[in-house]
């Protein structure tokens, strides 16, 4: 799924990768770059930071 994808589907999110220190949002590259891209690029762990996400976004 790529960034703008999520930021779509789940508003929520955008607040969490800014605070990963992930700024995705303005990014050109969010349009077509995968969240897995994206934690790679930025040397974090994929797997656990889908982990995050879904519990970020699944808070009411």
């Amino acid at each position: 799924m790529s960034f703008s994808e999520i930021f779509e589907k789940y508003p929520k999110a955008v607040e969490f990768f800014l605070e990963k220190g992930m700024h995705c949002i303005g990014c050109p590259m969010a349009q077509m770059e995968s969240l897995e891209e994206g934690a790679l690029a930025h040397g974090l762990n994929a797997d656990k930071l889908v982990e995050e996400l879904n519990k970020k976004v699944e808070k009411k």
